[in-house]
């Protein structure tokens, strides 16, 4: 399967941004692929808050059947989020469950005055009423596919595709 580039659909996804970018605007990536877009978005679009990071691994409702990720990470909200209007950022957008548990925590630091979503790749399949506001593209992938994002050690992203390994 010929997949896209990850860098033009990284532009894409600044130019959709663009238009609506707000000064107030605070960037909170999802560890690990929704980090290193959101450290690349928070460059490009030249935002000056601080960037926020999160690990969702507690707060996902399907740690029982996959278990917990083997490099946990502490989250890191440098902002007040009572009253912030934040800019979620993930890789791929699928379930919805990350997303689910990535606002969950993020209201266990305050309430937001808005949260907007930005991934890089739409694949459907949503099992939760999530919808980003802002995506690089839209792919369909069978079931039994995942899609990982991937960065260098230059910061070139490219996106990989392969087998699931747990059970739904």
């Amino acid at each position: 399967m010929q997949l896209p580039d990850a860098e033009i659909l990284f532009k894409n996804l600044v130019k959709k941004i663009q238009p609506d970018l707000n000064k107030d605007w605070v960037l909170v990536g999802i560890h690990t692929g929704g980090v290193w877009l959101a450290e690349r978005l928070h460059q490009e679009l030249a935002i000056t808050q601080p960037l926020g990071t999160l690990d969702v691994s507690f707060y996902r409702d399907d740690f029982d059947k996959i278990g917990l990720h083997s490099q946990i990470r502490p989250s890191e909200i440098p902002f007040e989020v009572e009253g912030a209007r934040i800019l979620l950022v993930d890789d791929v957008l699928h379930t919805g469950r990350t997303i689910r548990a990535a606002i969950n925590e993020l209201f266990d630091y305050g309430r937001p005055a808005s949260i907007s979503l930005a991934t890089l790749v739409d694949r459907g399949g949503r099992e939760l009423p999530i919808a980003a506001r802002y995506t690089g593209t839209e792919l369909k992938l069978p079931t039994d596919k995942m899609l990982e994002l991937k960065c260098d050690d230059h910061g070139k992203l490219s996106l990989n595709v392969y087998n699931k390994s747990f059970p739904e």
